[in-house]
């Protein structure tokens, strides 16, 4: 029972954010929501100018019903889904893990819409995208305690009381990972079908996750998220008809980290999100080892752009980046495999 709703989950998800395509790219063409291509990026680029921006509102949407008809499914069939929700601690990590990548995704919007709409190319502050992701973070975190989170699973070393003693540190380093992860995602999303085509393998892998912990909520979520990716890529792939935004990578970024914080294992993101991690640790030694030597380590950062000026095409990007998720996410999962 319980797979067949992570299915509908998965179904429905990829039929609305595919059929969405058909009516919000013509709606954002008309609106004149086009990408702004800035001329730090490599210069072939250019050819994407105006590409309808901000279609990460499909992805959302995709997301939402899935879950939703998955629920109503669950509900009207007397599923382990809907039977599992009225448990608080499972309801609170499934409803505030969607509240928190929507309103990382609302941080995305306003980036999107001062680009877009104002004409101001670099949108938000980075002091103003910190302040509120940190505060999103931490309202996230603190219904996460509220709602009953008392441990954290390490692999190979096991759960860990993070309500007392040492434990205690997990708090802020759980900020700063929620912070970094968000941002590492919207890092990802510099060629057509990059970020979309690791969220769904990263999706993927926290859904049999999640299915081998019997966390059944999680394992619906990851699902939609699946599915959205799916109909998203359709859209997306190149030559794309329309980008994402940080209305939607943020919103991707927030659901990987309330999928890791949702089974209890964020430490499992590391590896699944392998990918991210490379993006952002690549983009950070550039600007490091630029402002104290003045030259570059790669090409150009972020890494994707570096095998892009290195002659790679974006499929071949988006395959090998891909390929290297798998990778990833079979590490994250061995743990939990191994333990069955």
């Amino acid at each position: 029972m319980n797979e067949f709703t992570s299915v509908i989950a998965a179904l429905v998800a990829f039929a609305v954010t595919g059929a969405l395509g058909f009516l919000v790219i013509p709606y954002l063409r008309k609106l004149k929501f086009g990408q702004t291509i800035l001329d730090i990026g490599p210069n072939w680029h250019k050819e994407k100018q105006g590409t309808p921006t901000m279609g990460g509102i499909m992805i959302i949407a995709g997301v939402l019903l899935g879950v939703v008809i998955a629920f109503s499914y669950s509900a009207f069939t007397n599923g382990r889904f809907s039977a599992e929700l009225t448990d608080m601690h499972r309801l609170t990590n499934l409803l505030s893990g969607l509240v928190m990548a929507i309103m990382m995704s609302g941080i995305g919007f306003m980036d999107d819409y001062i680009k877009v709409v104002k004409k101001r190319n670099l949108g938000l502050t980075a002091k103003q995208k910190t302040f509120l992701q940190l505060l999103i973070a931490a309202a996230y975190l603190l219904s996460l305690y509220l709602g009953g989170m008392k441990i954290t699973n390490i692999p190979f070393i096991g759960d860990v009381d993070i309500t007392s003693g040492l434990g205690l540190v997990f708090w802020p380093i759980a900020l700063m990972f929620i912070y970094g992860f968000t941002n590492a995602v919207n890092l990802t999303d510099g060629i057509d079908g990059l970020a979309s085509s690791v969220t769904l393998v990263v999706a993927c892998a926290f859904m049999l996750g999640a299915t081998f912990l019997y966390n059944i909520s999680m394992s619906i979520l990851a699902a939609a998220l699946a599915g959205a990716c799916v109909g998203f890529i359709c859209w997306n792939a190149k030559p794309a008809k329309v980008f994402m935004g940080d209305t939607g990578s943020m919103f991707l970024g927030g659901m990987v980290v309330a999928l890791s914080f949702g089974i209890e294992r964020p430490v499992l993101l590391i590896f699944a999100g392998c990918t991210y991690f490379l993006e952002a640790i690549s983009d950070i030694i550039q600007v490091a080892y630029y402002k104290k030597t003045k030259k570059r380590i790669f090409k150009m950062a972020p890494l994707h752009h570096h095998f892009e000026m290195c002659g790679w095409s974006e499929q071949k990007i988006v395959f090998v980046f891909s390929l290297i998720t798998v990778v990833g996410c079979v590490i994250a999962l061995l743990p939990i495999i191994l333990m069955l």
